[in-house]
């Protein structure tokens, strides 16, 4: 289901595009002076399956911080810098495996040169980064409005003017923080370019109606083909951002990362309390990164066909639960020794 379509950008020697697994990154929201607490997220999120993590270069000052965080960690590091060239060009010589930028509100294609430059001598690839908060105001005023033609033509715009200097290396992005946008936008994207595209809605929200309209948006795009990396965008701990997208990942079949747990919704037939159980097994199996599939399921009408289907599964009955492992009964316990007879199973796999 990879895209062979779009060339392919290595940041840090990680592929993007071209076959490439569609790639998860996150971004760092904590002050960037504060490297002890910007390295421990990035901990964080590559513990959570975070594969490239963003971090803001606001200020002159914040490269010299960027720069010690560089030295600390190996993992690709993308420079997120906006309206000041210099800093841009800062943080490619800081040791930046990739750029994030703007070039509408760089403010000049002399400016955008230079940066072009610093990339080139450095040998790191770019994002060109539109977004429907910070569109040129000759594109918003010829489209009549911020809409999903006038990102791609922003984004093409930079991608002719990167491409007529003789850089490649750069991968595309054009979010909207509406799905119907979104969508429009990157499937028009997609239709005239090659470049790699980074996919995401951009201020998807908190994190419960984030989560949702994140997952339609990508979700949409994903199935289609389109998107090479992706970042969910949440209010809130950016930890829950990488867990969203290994989710939508995980539910479309295109990677596999950790446990999928499949359980049933409560209703009259369950057997027995189905919530606390699924609550203990979720907790005890957020560390494992291994694919597995795991069912949870409360009564015997779809019980046991699903838990048959799983890696592992319980399916209830009255009175007791049966232990499945890959279609075959593997042992009935009481209800109280679901939980531990089920995780004794998943610690043997």
């Amino acid at each position: 289901m990879y895209d062979l379509r779009t060339k392919e950008v290595k940041v840090r020697g990680l592929g993007i595009g071209h076959g490439n697994p569609v790639r998860v990154q996150s971004m760092t929201s904590t002050r960037t002076e504060d490297v002890a607490a910007t390295l421990a997220q990035i901990n964080a999120l590559v513990e959570a399956g975070a594969e490239l993590v963003r971090v803001a270069v606001q200020s002159r000052a914040s490269v010299k911080h960027f720069k010690e965080i560089r030295r600390e960690t190996d993992v690709p590091l993308i420079a997120d810098v906006h309206f000041d060239h210099r800093i841009a060009i800062m943080a490619a010589d800081a040791g930046a495996d990739k750029v994030r930028i703007n070039p509408g509100n760089i403010r000049g294609p002399e400016k955008v040169e230079e940066v072009i430059s610093a990339l080139k001598a450095n040998r790191i690839p770019a994002r060109i980064g539109v977004n429907s908060g910070s569109l040129e105001e000759d594109l918003i005023e010829k489209h009549g409005g911020v809409t999903p033609e006038a990102l791609v033509e922003s984004a093409l715009r930079w991608a002719d003017f990167f491409l007529e200097r003789d850089y490649e290396d750069f991968v595309l992005s054009v979010k909207s923080s509406r799905v119907p946008d979104t969508v429009k936008a990157y499937r028009l994207l997609a239709s005239k370019t090659d470049q790699p595209l980074h996919i995401g809605l951009t201020e998807a929200g908190p994190l419960w109606p984030g989560a949702i309209r994140s997952a339609i948006a990508l979700g949409i795009l994903l199935e289609e083909g389109i998107g090479d990396t992706i970042r969910v965008s949440l209010t809130g701990d950016p930890v829950e951002e990488v867990k969203t997208a290994w989710e939508i990942l995980r539910s479309l079949e295109i990677r596999s990362r950790g446990p999928m747990i499949i359980s049933c919704p409560t209703c009259g037939r369950t057997r027995v309390d189905i919530v606390p159980i699924v609550q203990e097994i979720t907790e005890a199996v957020s560390k494992i990164t291994k694919p597995i599939r795991i069912a949870v399921m409360g009564c015997e009408v779809n019980g046991p066909g699903e838990a048959a289907e799983a890696d592992i599964g319980v399916a209830a009955g009255r009175g007791f639960g049966l232990i499945f492992r890959k279609g075959r009964i593997v042992k009935r316990v009481k209800p109280e020794d679901i939980v531990s007879a089920l995780l004794e199973e998943i610690e043997k796999s």
